[in-house]
């Protein structure tokens, strides 16, 4: 379960720190979404996105307040419960599924690493059982 976790959370990171990357360095007009929605709230969005994506990944493999994992993956959920109503506000049904899909995992390591597999310091080594 440890390493499909840190799986999970590999995949969190580089989401949120691509998705919020492009936040904060594309222009506003190419932020334009189906929703129009305030440049100021789609870089707070930006800034929250990649700083969770990097609160999935380094407390757990610095062995610093990993118990911070949990914290961050739920941040994330709660952001994709917000993509989720924007993108049906949209009009966008289809799409719907990316932020389903992607709260969905933020959800399970949240869960996982609160729960199931909580963080006790350092990335897993070859071999190693927890």
């Amino acid at each position: 379960m440890n390493k499909t976790l840190w799986v999970g959370q590999a995949l969190l990171a580089a989401i949120f720190l691509w998705a919020g990357g492009i936040k904060l360095v594309l222009p506003a007009e190419q932020l334009a979404g189906p929703v129009p929605l305030p440049v100021g709230f789609l870089r707070l969005v930006g800034v929250l996105e990649v700083a969770g994506g990097l609160g999935v990944v380094l407390p757990g493999l610095l062995g610093v307040r990993p118990e911070l994992v949990p914290l961050a993956a739920a941040g994330l959920l709660i952001i994709m419960i917000g993509a989720t109503a924007v993108t049906l506000a949209g009009g966008l049904s289809v799409t719907v599924l990316i932020p389903l899909v992607v709260g969905a995992m933020a959800s399970f390591v949240a869960y996982g690493r609160w729960r199931l597999e909580p963080h006790r310091g350092g990335a897993p080594r070859t071999g190693e059982k927890r």
